[in-house]
């Protein structure tokens, strides 16, 4: 009995220690002395497992501090954002200017001889989608949709930044599309109504060029027939638009949502529809569609590009501006311990140490945090 309760006092003086022992490793771990610094001198590339809850700590101390989305409205930054776009909205209304004068002006009259009028006999009929609704359609629909992920997401820079994007892209396609039709005076398949809308034809006798007789307005319009505006317009505001949501819904992420493509694709097939209907009205020809069309979605696909990243991009749900703003909002904010970081030569940009990764999270923003280690390694190479 005596060595039973020898054994078992033993038993417990040991237990004790091992606690007591355990209990010392937390307390080196959360100083920064120079225990824990020295037992790492040795293999400064490796991670010291001393040292693991200091580094958790200043990982979270370098966290960017004004990264959420509902922390940029229009209240609190939306003055910011416009004074720093403030020549782009004047651009935006001297195009508006230059656009009007060109529905002015007249336009080229082309030649348009007796034997020539055998395409342009086609019946003058009513606009399927009339001018007034392609504003409705290819301007305020997208922006109602812009409108309504800020009042979700509350990001006055994906605001500004789309409708920026969208006004520039419907303008400067308004621009072209005036100035080449001005330029061209293609006649319209129905343009033997609009020059004879009696029916009698009247031509020159040296030049059979037509005489017209009808209403001069009507005249000037038949003049107009490339490139289609309604065409042009349509995909320069809903290829924008296609644009915008492949960003929004992530539809390149790789995971294989087809779902997602067809709602992509859904704003250009309503495109595709209005530029169809301009050749089964008879106002364009099958070229002036195609023409209009492609040039919409390009100078569209310009001008998301401007102020957006491609939506295949690990950032493509935000704009350039935010990305830059939350950029320099770290850089202001990290503290410059690495002497590399004070020479701007050497420093890595501040866009690089910045990883938005929009797919996790509430807000779908995550820092990179970029470790003392990795900074030596990095610059090791430099070296």
């Amino acid at each position: 009995r005596v060595r039973l309760r020898f054994y078992h006092v033993a038993f417990l003086l040991v237990v004790s220690l091992g606690v007591q022992r355990n209990r010392k490793i937390p307390e080196a771990e959360d100083g920064e002395g120079e225990g824990s610094v020295s037992a790492c001198t040795d293999e400064p590339l490796l991670p010291c497992p001393h040292n693991t809850l200091s580094l958790i700590r200043q990982r979270k101390s370098e966290k960017m501090p004004d990264i959420q989305l509902g922390t940029h409205t229009v209240r609190s930054h939306g003055t910011q954002v416009a004074r720093f776009h403030m020549h782009d909205w004047f651009i935006l209304i001297l195009l508006a200017i230059i656009d009007g004068c060109l529905n002015i002006i007249e336009p080229f009259h082309r030649f348009v001889g007796r034997d020539m009028m055998t395409d342009l006999r086609y019946p003058l009929k009513s606009n399927t989608v009339p001018f007034w609704a392609v504003p409705l359609i290819g301007i305020l629909l997208p922006f109602a949709i812009i409108i309504g992920i800020y009042v979700k997401r509350k990001n006055v820079y994906d605001l500004h930044n789309a409708v920026l994007g969208l006004l520039f892209s419907v303008l400067i396609t308004g621009v072209l599309t005036d100035a080449i039709k001005d330029a061209v005076g293609r006649p319209r398949p129905d343009f033997f109504w609009r020059c004879f809308p009696d029916g009698k034809a009247v031509y020159d006798n040296i030049t059979t060029n037509v005489i017209c007789h009808g209403d001069n307005s009507v005249i000037k319009e038949g003049h107009k027939s490339f490139p289609s505006g309604h065409s042009s317009w349509s995909f320069a505001g809903l290829g924008f638009l296609s644009w915008y949501l492949a960003g929004k819904l992530k539809a390149f992420d790789r995971r294989g949502h087809v779902a997602k493509l067809c709602i992509v694709f859904l704003p250009l097939l309503c495109a595709s529809l209005i530029a169809i209907s301009r050749v089964d009205d008879y106002w364009h020809h099958w070229q002036d569609v195609f023409a209009g069309g492609f040039l919409g979605l390009v100078i569209a696909s310009f001008c998301y590009l401007q102020f957006f990243p491609p939506p295949y991009d690990i950032d493509g749900w935000f704009p350039h501006a935010y990305l830059h703003a939350m950029a320099d909002s770290r850089h202001n904010n990290q503290p410059t311990a690495n002497p590399l970081q004070s020479n701007p030569l050497q420093s890595r940009p501040s866009e690089i140490e910045t990883v938005y990764v929009s797919s996790e999270g509430q807000d779908g923003i995550h820092s990179r945090d970029t470790s003392s280690i990795l900074d030596s390694m990095e610059a090791g190479r430099r070296q």
